[in-house]
């Protein structure tokens, strides 16, 4: 007898009993004894039969999950025996008698599993008013495979994210963020990651020094040798005038670090730093500027479903250089479309629908790029860029790790999709938390129940 029913006999029963006239008191005493505790026995059986529905409910969502992940390839019967086993290992708490799990799989535009579980539950109290047991069913729907994934993580290596432990935190959180995203990926693919550590620079790899997308102009005039003794900065400058000899170094010395493209303020420049049009060498500002920069971050990683590099990439971030969020913004832009040393993604699918998704992480505010020193500067060139990220669909998460005394950030706040995708955490404990709440999101754009 289901919940439902078993409170519409004991209400039948109550109402039988009031309207009884034949009997004397202590047998009407007595008949009201036994419907008084039925009633309160019966809410106690309702609230444990409540409590057991709550935990199937749970079984079968995870189950569903679980099947999500070999449906396309289990056979019929594997799949039922699985289902099974999955639910059966998640589902078994005392009391619950005649358990059973259904499961039904369908594949069209979309994949669809649906599970149906049901139980029973004997009462304990309730049976005295001829309800001896509490049937359960619930069910659980997951579809998947009609939207896919991509997904540019920017995250701050810079000197501050060694205090309060924030690199390690941050590091743990990107950890299970990936995780996250992998569980929800079927096939190869279906969720694309790329990585992108930042400081003043980002590293692009130095195994790309004969790139043609690589401007050696700054570095051949400020990387190099001078036959006499000479200042560093504007070396080879100082070098002439102290009448000595330039000889730049070989670019294979290169650490892989690039500044920020052409900045329209600057003579010749164009809009380079805001936008991902792509390198090319007939205009020199598209090109990535090579910067033998000493406080270089961890190379970035392209977008890939190549879950345990990203993990080792993430391990190997060390907190170094000052800030510059707009270079990371825009070469996380960059990664989900290609240039540069950004691969040209796989062409979106028209069976599928496609989110591109950047999660921008910084514990300060703007210190330093190639044109500015000021964080004004800086951050009105990243304002422009993040207003072209969301002009092109891309949701933009922006968060804040502020363990210091900085003031809220209104770029960032201004930088989101909107004001629930900005973040404002005051520990570095907060970011597991935060990821694990993006992570959730986004596994929802992936999978829907």
């Amino acid at each position: 007898m289901s919940i439902t029913a078993s409170f519409a006999r004991i209400s039948q029963k109550l109402s039988e009993f009031c309207c009884a006239r034949g009997g004397n008191v202590v047998i009407a005493f007595a008949l009201a004894a036994v419907v008084i505790v039925g009633c309160v026995g019966a809410a106690i059986d309702y609230s444990r039969a409540n409590f057991v529905k709550a935990k199937m409910q749970a079984a079968l969502d995870a189950t569903a999950l679980l099947l999500s992940k070999e449906a396309s390839t289990d056979t019929s019967d594997q799949l039922k025996t699985n289902a099974t086993n999955y639910f059966s290992a998640q589902f078994n708490p005392p009391g619950a008698q005649n358990v059973a799990v259904t499961v039904a799989y369908s594949a069209n535009a979309a994949n669809q599993l649906i599970l149906n579980g049901s139980a029973s539950v004997p009462t304990i109290f309730a049976a005295i008013l001829g309800v001896n047991t509490i049937n359960l069913r619930a069910t659980s729907t997951t579809v998947w495979g009609g939207a896919r994934l991509r997904v540019a993580l920017v995250l701050d290596n810079t000197g501050s994210m060694k205090q309060s432990k924030k690199m390690k935190s941050l590091q743990t959180a990107t950890k299970s963020l990936l995780s996250q995203l992998s569980s929800v990926a079927t096939a190869n693919g279906d969720v694309y990651v790329s990585i992108i550590p930042f400081v003043k620079d980002v590293n692009v790899d130095p195994v790309n020094y004969t790139a043609s997308w690589v401007d050696w102009t700054d570095w051949d005039t400020s990387t190099g040798t001078c036959t006499v003794k000479s200042d560093k900065t504007n070396a080879k400058s100082k070098c002439k005038k102290k009448g000595g000899k330039w000889t730049p170094d070989p670019h294979n010395k290169w650490t892989g670090c690039v500044t920020d493209r052409g900045d329209s303020t600057q003579p010749n420049a164009g809009d380079y730093d805001t936008n991902v049009v792509a390198p090319t060498t007939s205009i020199t500002a598209t090109l990535f500027s090579a910067d033998q920069y000493k406080e270089c971050p961890t190379a970035v990683m392209p977008l890939s479903y190549d879950w345990s590099a990203m993990a080792n990439l993430v391990n190997n971030m060390k907190a170094n250089g000052n800030t510059n969020q707009a270079i990371g913004l825009a070469h996380g832009w960059m990664s989900l479309v290609g240039g540069g040393p950004y691969p040209t993604p796989p062409p979106m699918d028209s069976g599928y629908t496609y989110s591109q998704i950047i999660i921008l992480l910084t514990d300060g505010l703007n210190t330093q790029d190639r044109w500015y020193s000021s964080q004004s500067s800086i951050d009105a060139r990243q304002q422009l860029t993040c207003n072209n990220i969301k002009a092109a669909g891309i949701t933009l998460y922006t968060i804040q790790v502020n363990t210091g005394s900085d003031p809220v950030s209104t770029l960032l706040k201004n930088c989101a999709s909107s004001s629930d995708k900005f973040y404002y955490l005051t520990s570095a404990s907060q970011i597991s938390a935060a990821f694990e709440e993006i992570g959730t999101n986004l596994s929802k754009l992936r999978v829907a129940y």
